[in-house]
């Protein structure tokens, strides 16, 4: 019977109908390129650079978790990884595309839920996530991470980047019982860094930072309101 809840499933599905913004809303987001909005510049993150050069993770298989128009994709790809980048927007999904065609790049772009996707256990070394978990609703945390340590191989590295709470490009102040209060995550939910220690305790911490701040004129994407935090699967 619909609306009916028999179970965990049913129950997720409704908190989600309330709270998860429709695939429609992140269309219209990426629909106009020309928008004043920081990381449409087609560069990396400044932090996935440095776990690159530092050699802090291996370049492998890879899946990228909300890739947006792809520019984390593409650099990962530039490095020799092979890449699965999921984005629930086809919007996103078609620029990223011409974006990595215009590199001759080979990516594998996946228009999915990332809760709906199918993935065979440890099948990635590196699963990057810059700006998808603070759009999760707290409820979909367990499932989140579940995706995650399902996905990645013994030893495979996790990281990403999310709003600090307060900052100045977003990261709503409020608990995860006031996101049911008021049905809202705000625009994006903020973290603190021993918040994100607690939600990812299962993980082993390598680091937890706030973004370096980088020049609109450089060539990476860097900015001091995000957490950058990277973690390894025991």
């Amino acid at each position: 019977m619909k609306e009916t809840i028999l179970n965990y499933e049913n129950l997720k599905e409704m908190l989600d109908s309330f709270l998860r913004e429709p695939t429609m809303f992140w269309d219209n987001f990426y629909s106009d390129r020309e928008r004043n909005i920081p990381f449409f510049a087609n560069k990396p993150d400044e932090n996935l650079v440095a776990y690159i050069k530092n050699n802090i993770i291996q370049t492998g298989r890879v899946l990228e978790l909300g890739c947006g128009p792809g520019r984390n994709a593409i650099f990962l790809a530039e490095q020799g990884s092979k890449v699965d980048a999921v984005d629930i927007s086809s919007e996103s999904l078609q620029w990223g595309m011409e974006r990595a065609r215009d590199k001759q790049l080979e990516i594998n772009f996946i228009e999915e839920n990332i809760f709906n996707l199918e993935i065979s256990e440890s099948t990635y070394d590196f699963v990057y996530d810059s700006g998808c978990f603070h759009h999760i609703a707290p409820h979909r945390r367990m499932d989140y991470i579940e995706l995650v340590m399902r996905a990645l191989k013994s030893g495979g590295h996790f990281a990403i980047t999310c709003f600090v709470q307060g900052g100045e490009l977003g990261g709503a102040e409020i608990s995860d019982w006031e996101v049911y209060r008021k049905k809202s995550l705000m625009g994006g939910l903020g973290f603190t860094e021993e918040k994100l220690r607690l939600i990812f305790n299962e993980f082993e911490e390598i680091e937890i930072r706030k973004m370096r701040d980088s020049l609109d004129s450089g060539n990476v994407f860097g900015n001091s309101s995000l957490w950058a935090a990277l973690f390894r699967k025991k």
